[in-house]
């Protein structure tokens, strides 16, 4: 007997559908025996079964959502309790694909089980006895490595809105190394990306990766459950104290998942369209990344952020952004120049680069800062031909370097990648200046 089927009650509780919706179905008789989040198979007049979940739950009727559309169960169909759900994550699972509800997809093999189960709704370690967080890791981005450095256990967003290079961005830093093992969550993506990304972005990286795929035409449950899926298989590997780097692309798609499933839940809208349990779901995934505790590993969140309509107020982006420990801001108008990643550094932020930086890393990159801020803020007075060289000694030193700086920082997938930020940008730096500074070469006589 497998241990997924050990855990099955030998005597079923079954309930009757009463109703069906395009969006849910209800069934009476089995309040007494369920509870939220548990799962339930429902027949259908074809034969097959559906499975579903526990989404409200009333004295006289439970009202369930089915992990497959549409609904084929008609009136009068039975719906079966099947208990808590659980995976159960092995080793052998690095370098396969999985749905959300962790089963194979894509392969004619047969993968081994754990034997513990692991669950997708799960509490974050406790804070006291959670690791300290201070070693950093390079993650082969020069803008990231520069401006935003990342650490071990620390969770990050990308934040953009559509097309500006958030799932390239995301598929650099996949590849980098100091890593044990990958997980990387799909959420909402386009069915035609899953391929490519997987076999031509990751490339000799995938083995070391497990992807969970929940494509944009799945259910919303399949969205909403992908990247806890995810995380219930990062924290298996994490507490085997590996060091796990967990990428959900993107979690913006999990939060419009969590929403449709709470309408139908009853849940009432509050802030434009979003239910209150979608801001409570989003820090309780996640604060599941991060260090573990004392002895195990750590996971390494990066999460992508859609920007809907370009504003980086609206409440999920501002709900996410003060629950991690940092944030790269992608911009179009910096995409629009040609200039990848299209990374603002002026509003991007990594809440531990102290512990990347030394101190003279640390005050070079103010300098650079400084410098960029006045280049930019200077943009349309130059543009319109009101400055002269040689009126401001600054910003005379801001035009010279920043426009070099920004050609040094230019990144794609694939271009190697990159060691020691700080060294190649400074080669770069005096390449270009030793380039401008040479004569130019005499034209040869005809």
């Amino acid at each position: 007997m497998s241990a997924a089927a050990a855990t099955q009650p030998l005597v079923l509780a079954g309930g009757t559908i009463t109703q069906v919706t395009p969006a849910f179905c209800n069934a009476s008789g089995l309040s007494p025996f369920v509870k939220l989040g548990d799962r339930v198979t429902i027949g259908s007049e074809h034969g097959a079964s559906q499975l579903g979940e526990v989404i409200r739950l009333e004295e006289s009727q439970v009202t369930i959502k089915t992990f497959q559309e549409p609904i084929t169960a008609g009136l009068g169909a039975k719906a079966w309790k099947m208990g808590q759900a659980a995976i159960y994550p092995h080793p052998s699972w690095k370098g396969h694909v999985f749905n959300a509800l962790g089963i194979p997809i894509g392969e004619n093999v047969s993968l081994a089980h754990g034997d513990q189960p692991a669950f997708p709704d799960r509490n974050a370690p406790s804070a006291l006895r959670r690791q300290r967080i201070n070693a950093p890791i390079k993650t082969g981005v020069r803008a990231v490595d520069l401006f935003t450095p990342i650490c071990l256990g620390q969770r990050i967003g990308i934040f953009a809105g559509s097309g500006v290079g958030k799932s390239t961005l995301l598929a650099m830093l996949s590849r980098a190394q100091g890593f044990d093992t990958v997980v990387i969550a799909l959420v909402g993506e386009r069915g035609r990306e899953v391929r490519e990304f997987l076999e031509d972005t990751l490339g000799e990286s995938r083995e070391r990766v497990i992807a969970v795929v929940s494509t944009g035409d799945e259910s919303p449950m399949m969205r909403r459950l992908a990247p806890k899926t995810a995380t219930c298989i990062a924290e298996y590997f994490r507490d085997r104290g590996d060091k796990v780097l967990l990428i959900v692309d993107s979690i913006t798609r999990f939060a419009h998942a969590a929403r449709e499933v709470a309408l139908a839940a009853g849940e009432p809208p509050v802030a434009r369209g979003y239910t209150p349990s979608v801001f409570s779901n989003l820090p309780n995934l996640l604060e599941r990344a991060g260090p573990g505790e004392i002895g195990t590993g750590s996971i390494t969140g990066i999460y992508s952020v859609l920007v809907d309509g370009d504003d980086h107020n609206d409440p999920i982006a501002d709900s996410i952004r003060g629950t991690l420990d940092g944030h790269i801001v992608l911009e179009r108008s910096i995409a629009d120049q040609a200039r990848y990643p299209a990374i603002n550094v002026m509003t991007s932020i990594s809440r531990l680069a102290q512990h990347a930086w030394t101190p003279e890393e640390t005050t070079l990159i103010g300098k650079l800062r400084s410098l960029i801020a006045r280049f930019e803020d200077t943009r349309d007075l130059r543009l319109m031909g009101g400055y002269r060289a040689g009126s401001d000694a600054e910003l005379d030193k801001a035009i010279e370097i920043v426009p070099r700086l920004f050609d040094a920082l230019k990144q794609s997938p694939p271009d190697p990648q990159s060691t020691d930020a700080f060294q190649e940008v400074a080669r770069a730096l005096q390449n270009a200046a030793a380039a401008a500074a040479a004569p130019p070469p005499q034209q040869q006589s005809q």
